[in-house]
């Protein structure tokens, strides 16, 4: 029975060196065009840091004829109280009627006052 404390370690070690990377998701590259089909919800997947205070936020207007924003969430891939500790920021849209449109995340430095986003990806989206 002594070896259950050691194997509890190695498997404790095991997963906190996997990458922390979120099961099932991906981080999403602006390149690839996003295709989905009327009424069906997506996701776009960013790499942030919060905890520097830094954030995703829509640069400009969305075409509510083609996508409508549902949510965002972050999931943490590192400890959430290690600052500097990164994860995954996750927007979720839905596609409203055929067409194509753009998506605009910037990610803003943090500031009490309106500043411009030091980095900005743009994904088009087609809707079927």
């Amino acid at each position: 029975m002594k070896k259950f404390p050691s194997l509890l370690l190695l498997a404790f070690i095991f997963l906190a060196s996997c990458g922390g990377k979120a099961p099932g998701l991906q981080v999403s590259d602006p390149q690839q065009t996003v295709v989905a089909k009327s009424g069906e919800e997506f996701s776009l997947v960013l790499e942030a840091n919060p905890t520097t205070g830094y954030h995703w936020g829509i640069v400009g207007e969305l075409d509510a004829n083609a996508v409508q924003f549902v949510k965002n969430e972050y999931t943490s891939t590192s400890d959430p109280n290690l600052v500097g500790g990164g994860g995954l920021d996750v927007w979720t849209f839905k596609a409203v009627s055929a067409g194509e449109a753009q998506i605009t995340l910037g990610y803003y430095p943090p500031s009490n006052d309106p500043v411009e986003p030091q980095q900005i990806m743009t994904f088009t989206v087609t809707v079927k």
